[in-house]
């Protein structure tokens, strides 16, 4: 199953709205892996027929190992339990049930009746993390948001220059964090920033360094539009999320898609009906204070480093609630990337418990 996961891994910012899903097949007898495959994009087949088109006849009588319950249902591809059953294998072992109304179960019920030994659950944690944006588009009606920042061990974001600016927010970390952050730009359907960062580093928000990447598409949370029709990040396919009453006239004539929002929550709406299922959340404190105050970040990444500044800037984020509203999470990982401390955690609370709305006009 690890190595499905890792097969399911390469399609991850590719597939949406699909979600990632990776399948590897195994002569049981002998243990060699026979067939591999990945789901790549919408509309191409799914990871199990990819893996059986590697497997041909060897698929007989064989295990596939599938991170996600394989669809029982025609959508722009046969249903891919069928291809399971038509192919003689013998066993299933799935990561995950599928969320979606139109599987749920149903999928596995297939493959039981047809005779098959299914066994469901295996690294089912990992798998759901990796299609956490299909499962927000499914569960919630918006993409999955991941928090990204990094700060020093006194909680600065940034030091200040002896012109008394304040520098890019990665130089806070080390050139492999940094690379890793480009990972998770090219894993990502989006990344967002605040007006704020537009105007004071003119950001290109691409991915750089990463084999084969792809760069996200851009969001701008910008409530007036006061975004230059020059910015750097208004390529193809970027978004400005502005106030219902703003004048986005300069920037809709350059290509622009304008996503008006009166609450993030509705901007966040707007972004999965544009097909967005994972938003990389890459703005500064104000943006993500907002976010947070609403109950909207659902996964948190944050490096720290070995470093002390002392003064200058504040705390990434001053409290402006008491401690007893702050938003709880549960680490699922810790790991040193280079010189840095990386620390990710889910929000497990839905938004109604803890949550508000956050109007757009307070950013």
């Amino acid at each position: 199953m690890a190595q499905a996961l890792a097969e399911s891994r390469r399609g991850l910012g590719r597939t949406s709205p699909n979600p990632p899903v990776g399948c590897v097949i195994v002569q049981p007898n002998s243990g060699e892996v026979v067939g591999r495959g990945f789901h790549p994009r919408a509309g191409e087949p799914h990871a199990e027929v990819f893996a059986l088109r590697e497997a041909g006849e060897q698929a007989r009588g064989a295990t596939a190992y599938v991170t996600l319950e394989p669809c029982s249902h025609f959508g722009r591809t046969p249903p891919c339990a069928d291809a399971l059953i038509a192919a003689g294998i013998a066993r299933v072992v799935v990561a995950a049930r599928d969320p979606n109304p139109q599987v749920d179960g149903r999928g596995i019920e297939r493959l039981r009746a047809a005779g098959m030994e299914v066994t469901s659950g295996v690294l089912e944690a990992e798998a759901v993390r990796q299609q956490a944006g299909f499962r927000a588009r499914m569960e919630k009606g918006r993409p999955h948001v991941i928090y990204k920042y990094a700060m020093t061990l006194d909680g600065k974001v940034a030091a200040v220059d002896d012109a008394g600016q304040t520098e890019a927010n990665g130089a806070v970390s080390g050139p492999e964090a940094r690379a890793r952050v480009m990972q998770w730009r090219d894993e990502c359907d989006a990344i967002a920033v605040g007006v704020g960062t537009v105007l004071t580093d003119d950001p290109r928000l691409t991915t750089r360094g990463v084999p084969g990447g792809r760069d996200p598409r851009p969001v701008i949370f910008d409530r007036a539009a006061r975004t230059p029709p020059s910015a750097r990040a208004l390529r193809e396919g970027a978004v400005v999320v502005t106030l219902p009453h703003a004048d986005a006239s300069a920037l809709a004539s350059v290509g622009v898609t304008i996503l008006p929002a009166a609450t993030l929550e509705e901007a966040l709406r707007g972004l999965h009906d544009l097909g967005v299922s994972t938003l990389l959340l890459e703005g500064g404190p104000t943006l993500a204070s907002a976010f947070a105050a609403a109950g909207l970040l659902d996964e948190v990444r944050a490096f720290v480093a070995p470093k002390v500044l002392g003064a200058g800037l504040p705390p990434l984020l001053t409290p402006s609630r008491p401690m007893t509203e702050a938003l709880g999470l549960e680490i699922y990982s810790v790991e040193v990337v280079g010189q840095d401390l990386l620390i990710c955690g889910e929000n497990k609370v839905q938004e109604a418990a803890g949550g508000r709305p956050s109007e757009l006009s307070a950013l």
